[in-house]
């Protein structure tokens, strides 16, 4: 049994806690938070044994295994380092941080301690998208050449909202963008040129972002976030004997679509059950048990490479968090 800790109680706290009932040999024990009614409210609602008015309570608990971290990004650092100083296994919410460096900082310490640690980029542990991957390798569309994906949301936020917020890491590219960027790095890796653009809001933070990633073997990646217009939020995977299409929300699919040279397409459908957050906490659970100290699926290379895209496009952009 691992005995789960989710810290911060906000929306995304509340759908992992929601599919943490799905996860074979998982129970939610403890829940933190920087407000201890907001903590008591949760745990009342989801069934933690106990509630706690500060993450170091949290991560003192000796009957926590594991923890969820699920603050805004902006508070990511500061959550992640105080469970893992205190030897607590780390669920982090993407992205792991603001920027590479302090990214960095978390893996170093991890690593030193022997304390697990991964980004809970959950699209990368999804049944639909393994299947993807699982397609590729099997040759069933040729050598990839292209990538597009969006992630575009309505909006509008108000000036206070963090999205809005550079304080907060606001902006659609880390929130929004890393999705994108995650499926283009998980097909073509890391590329070798990156273009970007972006329209900022007053505050500073980007509103509507487009970016051009190419490879030496001649593939391009184009890709798109915003918060000034619901997008599509699909993708496709084009190679040269076919092309693979992901229907809205692609890094959720509840299908995929396989258009092979000369055949007929062919429809793939997901398992329905959960929001998709329980396959995170089960590789967690697995790699924990395993006695490993991170996920050969979302590996630490892979969130720092990531996170180095992010920094470049930032740079690109005008992008600057406070």
């Amino acid at each position: 049994m691992t005995r789960w800790g989710i810290l911060a109680t906000g929306h995304i706290a509340s759908r992992f806690a929601e599919d943490l009932r799905l996860v074979p040999d998982a129970e939610l024990v403890a829940v933190g938070s920087r407000a201890a009614e907001s903590a008591r409210r949760f745990a009342d609602t989801y069934g933690a044994k106990r509630a706690y008015g500060s993450w170091v309570e949290l991560a003192a608990d000796p009957e926590v295994d594991a923890i969820y971290v699920a603050t805004p990004h902006s508070a990511h650092y500061e959550a992640a380092m105080t469970c893992l100083t205190a030897g607590r296994a780390v669920l982090l919410e993407k992205p792991f941080t603001l920027d590479l460096a302090t990214s960095t900082e978390l893996v170093e310490t991890a690593r030193a301690a022997g304390v697990f640690l991964m980004e809970a980029m959950w699209m990368r542990l999804n049944p639909m998208i393994l299947r993807v991957v699982e397609l590729i390798a099997d040759g069933a569309i040729g050598t990839v050449t292209g990538v597009r994906a969006d992630f575009g949301v309505a909006g509008p936020f108000p000036p206070e909202h963090r999205m809005r917020n550079a304080a907060l890491g606001g902006g659609a590219l880390l929130d929004l963008g890393i999705y994108p960027i995650s499926l283009a790095h998980l097909l073509l890796g890391v590329p070798q040129h990156i273009k970007s653009w972006a329209q900022l809001g007053p505050e500073g933070t980007d509103e509507n972002t487009g970016m051009l990633f190419g490879y030496d073997t001649g593939a391009l990646a184009t890709l798109s976030c915003g918060m000034v217009g619901l997008s599509g939020q699909t993708a496709s995977v084009t190679g040269t004997t076919g092309r693979i299409d992901l229907p809205e929300p692609f890094f959720r699919p509840g299908s995929v679509t396989l258009h092979r040279a000369g055949a007929e397409p062919e429809t793939i459908v997901a398992d329905g059950a959960g929001n998709g957050y329980q396959y995170e906490a089960i590789e967690v659970q697995r790699c924990l048990t395993a006695g490993l100290t991170e996920s050969p699926v979302v590996p630490h290379a892979t969130t720092l490479e990531v996170m180095a895209l992010l920094d470049t496009v930032r740079e690109q952009i005008g992008v600057r968090y406070e």
